[in-house]
């Protein structure tokens, strides 16, 4: 009964093995990669076919011992576990169960065997991507049974073979197709002295084939990784540094220790600060180590870096207003200073001549004392890092006022070159000159100013050329240049400057000469005008008035004369 129940799981196990392999080939498109790992254990079910070569004579068969062959059993089971080294060696144990019922419904008509047993031995492979060649060689005993009946025996056996492993995907390319497995096996049996005994001298071909399953890997575990960053990479002293771990390959089960070093670092854990307060400029390392065990492997470290920058040094500008001083005058020093990483900055200064007196971003110099001449001012600033820097200016001590011999004095000239859209329009570049007038005024009380403004020959055609159409069109109007520079020149003095100058004291008109400028003239009490200057004409105020100082237009508009008539209207 039990040799029937053998022959039949084993004929399943056959049919299951022949249904799986056109599976497992139709799966390779995800067949296991070449670099994976040999595996650790290896465990075999599967069919075996053996095919005995021996006789065996009975010794008490009468009147003459009868040899009778052993026969083949094609219904067997075999089984194997593995356990390598290494990726090519290991050790074996194998074990196969090769039963047969002697008894049939209608008598016995053939001899029937059994033989099973165990065997333990090494075993060599070489593994590829996808299949798996090997050999072994076992000892063991083998449970025999006679072909004349004889009773199942135990006996010594040995084993020597080889066979193919096929690789598959399936479970995570845990199983495999032993396609075959072919051996060669010798037993020796001594059944005794006995009817039905003897001893039989047997070799054996035993071919398998069937399912291997894979345990474990031969390669450890990858190794602890560890990265670092820094964030952010450059600070300047006094800013926060906040370094980062990133581990890898870390063992779920197992509970990581983070340490650190480096100047000013602190930190457990994942991450860790740099205190930079006291770091000079450079750059610094921090270093970090992960460790899960005292294992090789276990173990990791990294480091990143940072830069300190140095604090930039202070900048500085410095002015004087006025430069121009008369003996015993003021004048304010202005110093702008800019701390890059806004320190905290303190001002100092000095002066070739005279006095200068002031600690913060303004000092009143005095020329009291002073001679005549150019005076260098030194402004100074200094931040809490004793970082300094420097900027210097001057400004000059003109002698007392001598009153000369009663003449015309020309004081300066006003340029109108640089606005094109607006000629006659005084700008703040006026300032340094119209300040010379002012000062001058003020200077004599009883002196006169002649403002003398002067058009270019273009300018001059085109005001003709207005003027002759004026006649046809008496609401044309016609622009008079040099009148209007200098008409406007007087009321910026007068009104924006503040200067204090009484209009009476200022007229205006225009002369013969070539540009877009004004000639200021101050005129002293007793001194003639029209014999030092000749060849200038009086504006009439009355017709001609100054044109109120406004911003540019974005663009320029150019304007019929019908239109400009109609506004007139």
């Amino acid at each position: 009964m039990s040799g029937r129940v053998l022959r039949s799981s084993s004929r399943v196990l056959a049919l299951a093995l022949v249904a799986f392999v056109p599976v497992a080939l139709a799966a390779q498109s995800s067949a296991k990669p070449v670099d994976d790992s040999p595996s650790k254990w290896d465990i075999f079910v599967g069919y075996s076919y053996i095919a005995p070569h021996g006789n065996i004579a009975t010794p008490l068969n009468l009147p003459a011992p009868v040899e009778v062959p052993y026969t083949s059993i094609d219904g067997g089971v075999h089984f194997s576990i593995t356990r390598y080294f290494n990726e090519y060696v290991g050790a074996e144990f194998s074990g196969d169960a090769h039963l047969e019922s002697e008894s049939e419904p209608g008598g016995w008509t053939t001899s029937k065997d059994d033989m099973s047993g165990a065997a333990l031995g090494l075993i060599a492979r070489y593994p590829t991507a996808d299949i798996t060649p090997f050999v072994h060689a076992l000892v063991g005993g083998e449970v025999v049974g006679g072909p004349h009946w004889q009773l199942d025996t135990w006996g010594p056996a040995l084993t020597a073979g080889g066979g193919l492993d096929y690789g598959t995907p399936l479970f995570h390319h845990h199983l495999a197709i032993r396609l075959f497995e072919a051996d060669f096996q010798y037993f020796h049996v001594n059944y005794g002295d006995v009817y039905q005994g003897g001893r039989a001298n047997i070799d054996a071909a035993r071919l398998s084939a069937g399912f291997v399953y894979h345990i474990g890997s031969q390669i450890p575990p990858p190794p602890v990784t560890l990265a670092c960053s820094v964030s952010p990479a450059w600070v300047y002293p006094g800013d926060p540094v906040t370094v980062t771990a990133s581990a890898g390959e870390l063992n779920p089960k197992s509970t990581p220790v983070y340490t650190w070093s480096g100047t000013g670092v602190t930190g457990n854990g994942t991450t860790a600060t740099v205190a930079t307060g006291a770091l000079a400029g450079g750059v610094y390392t921090v270093k970090g180590e992960v460790k899960e065990g005292p294992k090789p492997g276990q173990t990791a470290d990294c480091s990143a870096s940072f830069t300190v920058k140095a604090f930039e040094p202070p900048t500085i500008s410095c002015s004087a207003r006025p430069t121009t001083l008369l003996p015993g005058d003021t004048s304010t020093i202005t110093a702008v200073g800019v701390s890059p990483q806004n320190r905290p900055l303190t001002y100092s200064y000095s002066a070739t001549a005279g006095t200068i007196t002031g600690t913060g971003t303004t000092a009143a110099f005095s020329s009291t004392g002073a001679p005549t001449g150019t005076v260098g001012i030194t402004c100074n600033v200094s931040d809490d890092k004793s970082q300094m820097a420097t900027a210097n200016t001057s400004l000059t001590i003109t002698a007392p006022y001598v009153k000369p011999v009663p003449r015309t004095q020309a004081l300066c000239s006003i340029s109108f070159t640089k606005n094109e859209k607006m000629p006659t329009r005084v700008d703040n570049e006026a300032k340094a000159c119209l300040d010379t007038v002012t000062e001058a005024l003020k200077s004599d009380s009883t002196a006169t100013l002649v403002v003398v403004g002067e058009s270019t020959e273009m300018e001059k055609a085109k005001t003709a050329k207005e003027e002759a159409g004026a006649k046809k069109n008496k609401h044309l109007v016609v622009e008079e240049f040099a009148a209007q520079r200098a008409v406007n020149t007087k009321a910026y003095l007068v009104t924006e400057e503040q200067s204090g100058i009484d209009a009476s004291r200022v007229s205006v008109r225009v002369g013969a000469t070539d540009g877009k400028t004004v000639e200021d003239y101050l005129v002293p009490s007793g001194a003639t005008f029209d014999s030092d200057v000749p060849g200038t004409v009086a504006v009439d105020e009355t017709a001609v008035k100054p044109i109120a100082r406004k911003p540019l237009k974005p663009m320029h508009t150019v304007v019929h004369h019908k239109a400009m008539a109609k506004a007139a209207k």
